[in-house]
This record gives structure tokens, sequence and C-alpha cells, in this order.
């Protein structure tokens, strides 16, 4: 990625943060971060990552559905925020970084209590 499509994928990223925090009102989408936004070269398409706390591949699928169809709602906002010749189409990906992350914390607080055992 050049720095542009790096800088642009930032913008979009904390702009569709605030927008599904303030605006998206669909019960699917709950509690998500927004962790990076790869965009094309031609800006015609991003994948937006997001991760949750929440468990479950049923759950998850339900959140992905509800950011899918918020995408156009999404994408038309940013049109009007975002001074671009072309916005880019939305498509939203389930990054598992911050599931993983805290189960790796909870397997070093076990290693941890069974080392203060000893």
């Amino acid at each position: 990625m050049t720095r542009r499509t790096e800088r642009i994928g930032e913008q979009i990223r904390a702009e569709v943060a605030r927008l599904i925090r303030d605006e998206v009102t669909d019960p699917r989408v709950g509690m998500v971060v927004l962790t990076r936004v790869d965009v094309a070269p031609d800006l015609s398409q991003s994948v937006v990552y997001f991760s949750t706390l929440e468990t479950g591949e049923e759950r998850i699928e339900e959140i992905e559905d509800g950011l899918g169809s918020a995408s156009s709602y999404l994408r038309r906002k940013l049109s009007q925020i975002l001074q671009l010749r072309r916005t880019p189409a939305l498509h939203f990906r389930h990054d598992p970084s911050l599931g993983q992350g805290d189960e790796m914390l909870e397997l070093i607080r076990e290693v941890n209590k069974g080392n203060d055992g000893s």
C-alpha cells in the first residue's frame, strides 16, 4: 500500500468507527472495534476489519451481516465527509486478533497462578 492509500484507509477507519458508534442503529452490530482498513490502489474497494469480544461463529456472522447491510449507508455518509473523487465500497471482515489476545492473557494468568502455588 502506498502512503496515500494508508492515509485514506486510516481516515475511513476513523469515520466509519464514528458513524457506527453514533448513527448505525442495527441491533445486530453491537460493540465492534475497527482494527484496520485495506484500500485498493484505485480506491474502488476497501476491506474494513473489525473485532469484537463477543464469541461464537453465529454471533460474528450476525455482526458481519449487520455491518454489510449498513455498508451502503456508511459509504454514502463517507462520500459527504471525505473529499475523494471516488469513495470505495466497504466490505467487512472479522479480525480475530482481540479475541485471541484475550485468550492469550487468560493463559498467561493461569501460568502465573500455577507458578505462585509452587
